[in-house]
């Protein structure tokens, strides 16, 4: 079984800023800089044919570049105890319309789109026992986060490998963004 997901890499000093974001606050495990990106669409455990069948279709994605930015910052849930902390993605309409063609493709392999609501966001840190106080602090004091814009030129298909040290992600296909 090999565990997928489909996502888009985040400029390099981007995700150098946002991992170190994420590490200053107690109780805050920071997403490694090499680890952050913006989930499309986690797909969860395959057998390796349909993966190899998810890595050949991916082919078929049709869709322009984006020219995104990260702007502003939230945690996971939104009510009760604060388990994730994320930075927002604009223009998150693009992202969703992108994020609806990779779902398109994939029901053509039989991956029925996921039922849960999707809010682009890019995780920069989990949280345990991580006061809400400074929580609270932490949003309000980046509030006006924004990143220059970047630009998104391809997805990319990745596996993950659980370990104790957390995921290792491993490219198994990239796919350029060329046209509608």
């Amino acid at each position: 079984m090999i565990r997928l997901f489909v996502a888009i890499e985040i400029d390099p000093q981007i995700r150098r800023r946002l991992s170190s974001l994420g590490a200053t606050l107690p109780g805050a495990r920071a997403v490694p800089a090499e680890q952050i990106h913006l989930t499309l669409r986690f797909i969860g455990e395959v057998e390796a044919n349909l993966f190899h069948d998810v890595r050949e279709r991916l082919h078929e994605l049709q869709s322009q570049p984006l020219s995104l930015c990260i702007e502003g910052t939230g945690h996971f849930p939104p009510r009760g105890t604060p388990r994730v902390l994320w930075a927002g993605v604009r223009p998150a309409g693009d992202v969703m319309i992108l994020r609806n063609r990779v779902n398109t493709v994939l029901s053509t392999c039989g991956i029925e789109p996921e039922r849960r609501k999707f809010s682009p966001h890019i995780t920069v840190a989990r949280l345990k026992n991580s006061p809400p106080k400074r929580v609270a602090d932490f949003l309000a004091g980046n509030a006006l986060l924004k990143s220059p814009p970047f630009t998104v030129d391809r997805v990319n298909l990745y596996s993950s490998r659980l370990s104790a040290e957390g995921a290792i992600h491993r490219i198994e296909g990239s796919y350029p963004l060329t046209g509608s």
